[in-house]
């Protein structure tokens, strides 16, 4: 039974980067809500109590109940978690005399395995208005900052288990040293042995994958995307040729994109059925220039083709898909945890009346992880570490009407440049890259030839998440290059662009 920490949810904005920190130790890891009842298993090593909007001292904060906790397992609160710990205990917590946001120098006082191999000082990342003024008795101090006396506490609990509290966040990218410290807390006090790798995951997920289908067939719509692939490989692992895949050319996918996918899927011994539906989708597209209309013609003429191709399979009783973890995180806002769990359809959303039971090997990774995964059932690095591209596909780059003429000039301009970002070496540097062909025509000369040509604009951002995205400062060589590169080959195309905008306030896509 594989070993997990639970954190607890308080509406937190940083919970997720808690989870893969953890998961980043080789060490699984659940979000829960905070109200949620507790399963105290063997399996269980440990708990997190994470950040929150609130105050403690509000008269609708959540609580827990933390000293039932350490009767089980060791405790860790973190800000919110910490403040709530030393209130519960009989400690104040009060609103703080100055701001506490941003970096500060955590000094280490004393010595102890929570703070193990951390330096007497370094760099962390605050983000509290309140403080703890007074400790609660039994508890000691760990550690300090310039701006508040206990940033690091230790409550020595008389025979339970550990309890710790930090009022910064170890887990955000500016604690320098913050992994250090939950790592102390994962493996020298909860005592994981951070045997949660990718290829452990891949044997567990499989023979879990065993039991769930046994003899049953799996009907899947496969995108030529990370997450599906992969769930797909998986699948196939688990029960071989009952895995039907479902991959449909819809005609706003890239350049050789649709025949190239598939000889992937053959390469990894998937048994994928590919539909040339393009014809279907422009014709579902016709007179259509609002973006949300054009989203939802490409999903509802997806649905139709899909449930066209799936009566075809006799005795298809489950749906696989790709979901990963941020899409089933129960989710939790300031006013209480959400009723609902999130889902996610990679296929588009099906009719319910397809009836079909629900296969997700990917519903505990993160998108990181996914690819971890990937790389270990032997995916082509170049499919795993492709830069997102929406679902709608080129359908949403393409502003205005989409007609098949229009999908061509994107495809051919698309590919000169991102073959070119991968030529340049500038692929990997950007987070996502993408052309959009405007309803736009200017004049041009070519030679003694004057034109009047469409308009391209190139975009390419960097980003972690895509939350939030700066533009790329793409070399002026490379764009340059690429611009006459894509007007000398792509006949209907003659003045090329460059986005310079960062989102907020644009967005990454133009539709």
């Amino acid at each position: 039974m594989t070993e997990k920490i639970l954190i607890l949810d308080f509406g937190s904005q940083y919970t997720q980067l808690i989870a893969r920190t953890v998961r980043e130790a080789n060490v699984y890891c659940e979000i829960i809500p905070y109200n949620k009842p507790i399963h105290y298993g063997p399996e269980l090593k440990g708990i997190i109590l994470g950040g929150s909007p609130f105050s403690v001292n509000e008269e609708n904060a959540p609580v827990v109940d933390v000293k039932g906790m350490t009767r089980q397992v060791p405790v860790l609160g973190i800000c919110y978690g910490a403040q709530l710990t030393a209130k519960l205990y009989g400690g104040r917590v009060e609103k703080s005399d100055k701001r506490e946001y941003g970096r500060a120098i955590f000094s280490k006082l004393k010595e102890d395995v929570l703070l193990q191999h951390v330096s007497e000082s370094s760099q962390v990342w605050m983000s509290h208005s309140d403080t703890i003024k007074v400790l609660p008795e039994g508890c000691e101090i760990l550690g300090t900052t310039e701006s508040i006396p206990v940033a690091a506490f230790r409550h020595n609990n008389n025979g339970t288990h550990p309890l710790y509290g930090l009022q910064f966040h170890p887990e955000v990218y500016h604690s320098a040293e913050g992994k250090i410290i939950l790592k102390n807390f994962l493996v020298n006090i909860c005592g994981c042995t951070q045997d949660w790798t990718p290829a452990h995951f891949i044997t567990e997920t499989v023979e879990a994958l065993k039991a769930q289908i046994g003899n049953r067939k799996v009907i899947m719509g496969l995108s030529g995307g990370v997450d599906s692939t992969v769930a797909a490989t998986l699948i196939n692992k688990a029960i071989g040729e009952n895995l039907y895949g479902i991959f449909v050319d819809n005609g706003v996918l890239r350049k050789n994109e649709f025949e190239d996918v598939l000889n992937i899927y053959n390469q990894l011994g998937l048994h994928v059925i590919g539909v040339d539906a393009r014809k279907h989708f422009y014709n579902k597209l016709e007179g259509k220039t609002d973006p949300e209309e054009k989203r939802k013609a490409i999903g509802n003429a997806f649905i139709e083709v899909f449930d066209q191709e799936a009566h075809k399979i006799e005795g298809v009783e489950l749906l696989g898909q790709g979901t990963i973890y941020p899409d089933v995180i129960e989710s939790l806002s300031v006013h209480g945890p959400s009723a609902t769990i999130k889902s996610h359809h990679n296929v588009g959303g099906l009719p319910e009346t397809m009836k079909l039971g629900l296969v997700e090997p990917l519903r505990s990774l993160f998108k990181d992880e996914v690819r971890k995964v990937g790389l270990e059932l032997g995916i082509p690095h170049e499919m795993l570490y492709r830069h997102p591209f929406p679902g709608p596909g080129l359908g949403i780059r393409i502003l205005g009407e989409v007609t098949e003429e229009r999908v061509r000039l994107l495809q051919e301009a698309d590919a000169i440049y991102i073959n070119g970002l991968k030529k340049y070496n500038l692929y990997t540097s950007v987070w996502q890259a993408g052309t959009i062909l405007l309803p736009v025509k200017s004049v041009g000369v070519m030679g003694d030839e004057r034109t009047y040509e469409f308009t391209v604009a190139l975009r390419a951002v960097t980003s972690v998440d895509g939350m939030t995205a700066d533009w790329a400062h793409l070399p002026y060589d490379f764009l340059a290059n690429i611009s006459n590169e894509i007007i000398n080959n792509v006949k209907g195309i003659n003045r090329v662009v460059y986005d310079i905008s960062s989102k907020p306030p644009a967005t990454i896509e133009w539709e």
